[in-house]
């Protein structure tokens, strides 16, 4: 890659600037995704392995028949070059011509490889009645719910009551301010946890507007619809997840910082990556691979220093 070559060849550095240097050797990082129909997801698994690697690219592609969900990271022109074989190209039919990409940069890559999965769904619920491809709740955009939060209601003059739909251990690394926490170890754990208090969730919320919100927006989607079919009244999603709203909004509202699913482990409202330490906060497999990442970095740091 060239932001490597450049690391050991100065003189081809010094060639192209120094501004140019700077953005060589960004990493960009993307997080999608797209509930579309989708008969013969295996056929397309090959043909995204391959476009990936042949670009250079890191993270992980799910591909289901209710659409994809993808997280990847590398240089700028790679990642432009993916999106536009993803939009584009006519094996895909179109189907994600208007893909929303939220995009953060960092220093290094944050992936080990390029993994392209097949799954049953591209983020797991378990509950098949629920099918964002065919309909979708309604959303608010994140200036409006900064608005909201700021004048304390929305525009008919209702409540607003935030809904964390993420995992509990994400939810201790931040959320928004006063937003309520359904303690699930795993998404997969909300049908049962929104019924199993829905008699209190219901008695507090009624005649409240509820935002359910996430990292990216999937499992907010999925939520909102849930909540929905739940016969909630007043359901929104936040569109495009916490990491939409710190690119539009920054951290208005927001306590602490956000937990990602690479090794960043969580990125600030600027969308910068985390100076933090949360080992006690994530789960042990996930809670190894973090302290291994971080020794590796720490010696990699004294070696250059000596």
């Amino acid at each position: 890659m060239e932001n490597r070559y450049l690391q050991t060849n100065p003189s081809r550095a010094a060639a192209i600037g120094f501004a140019d240097i700077i953005v060589a050797m960004q990493i960009v990082n993307i997080a999608a995704y797209k509930f579309v129909e989708i008969p013969n997801p295996s056929d397309w698994r090959a043909i995204l392995k391959e476009r990936a690697m042949q670009l250079d690219l890191l993270g992980s592609f799910i591909i289901a028949p209710e659409g994809v969900n993808f997280f990847m990271a590398g240089g700028r022109s790679s990642v432009d070059a993916f999106l536009d074989f993803l939009r584009n190209d006519e094996i895909f039919a179109q189907r994600f011509s208007k893909i929303d990409v939220k995009e953060s940069i960092s220093d290094n890559q944050p992936f080990r490889r390029m993994v392209v999965r097949l799954k049953k769904e591209i983020i797991t619920m378990k509950h098949p009645m629920i099918c964002p491809g065919e309909t979708r709740a309604p959303s608010v955009d994140a200036k409006t719910l900064k608005r909201w939060l700021d004048q304390g209601h929305d525009d008919a003059g209702r409540k607003v009551v935030l809904l964390d739909t993420r995992n509990n251990f994400e939810v201790a690394i931040g959320t928004f301010k006063g937003s309520l926490n359904l303690q699930i170890d795993q998404f997969s754990d909300f049908p049962n946890a929104v019924l199993g208090t829905a008699g209190n969730i219901g008695e507090n919320l009624h005649d409240k507007t509820i935002v359910s919100f996430c990292t990216g927006g999937i499992r907010c989607e999925k939520a909102a619809l849930f909540l929905r079919e739940s016969e909630f009244d007043n359901v929104f999603q936040l569109e495009g997840g916490i990491l939409r709203y710190f690119e539009e909004v920054g951290g208005a509202h927001w306590q602490g910082e956000c937990f990602v699913f690479d090794r960043r482990v969580a990125l600030d409202p600027q969308l910068q990556t985390t100076t933090h330490h949360y080992e006690t906060t994530a789960p042990p497999d996930r809670n190894s691979m973090y302290l291994k990442w971080k020794e590796q970095q720490q010696n990699e740091s004294l070696a250059r220093a000596e």
